[in-house]
């Protein structure tokens, strides 16, 4: 069975998004899990989801191998973990398919040329950050946690805990702990 994930960073992406979706369906993919969640983020359940689902002899397959990791590191643990379920990759856009010698080779090559790549670009924005925070165009992002530190003070004070706190307004549970801990 051919299992498709489909992911993009934020919302705004409505085109990409949907666009990955017809391109699973497309090649096959009889089930596909989707979201909508930051590559960094710690929490991508779709992603999580769709590693459990696979079983042996399931292929998992994505548009790009940049839907799937966030780095080289984390693309091997996903490799090694659909190897010991028996599952196969396949990427379409790179037209990589681990279950051949060549596929696997392709792997782990994209895969170092995926994050030189998103290295080269963090480089390139610090340093338009920089120039811009040189001509005072540049003010960084707004403080979104410390907006919410009354909220967080009634929550905590009715009982509720951070974890959940968190979940209701929106922030991390390190930004409920901060604000607490600051009060």
């Amino acid at each position: 069975m051919n299992i498709g994930y489909a992911r993009t960073s934020t919302i705004e992406q409505e085109a990409s998004f949907e666009a990955q979706r017809a391109q699973l369906k497309s090649s096959g993919c009889e089930k596909v899990f989707c979201e909508q969640v930051s590559a960094i983020s710690p929490a991508r359940e779709q992603l999580e989801a769709a590693l459990e689902y696979a079983r042996e002899g399931d292929v998992l397959v994505v548009t790009k191998l940049d839907r799937l990791a966030r780095s080289v590191p984390h693309l091997c643990e996903i490799g090694k973990h659909l190897d010991a379920k028996g599952v196969g990759l396949k990427v379409l856009d790179q037209a990589i398919d681990t279950t051949t010698p060549t596929g696997r080779l392709m792997f782990n090559m994209l895969g170092a040329i995926a994050q030189f790549e998103r290295e080269l670009i963090r480089e390139r924005m610090l340093v338009g950050i920089a120039k811009a925070k040189a001509e005072g165009k540049y003010k960084g992002r707004a403080p979104t946690a410390r907006m919410h530190a009354e909220k967080v003070r009634q929550l905590k004070a009715a009982g509720v805990r951070p974890s959940e706190i968190a979940r209701q307004i929106g922030i991390s549970r390190t930004s409920v702990f901060r604000i607490l801990t600051a009060a």
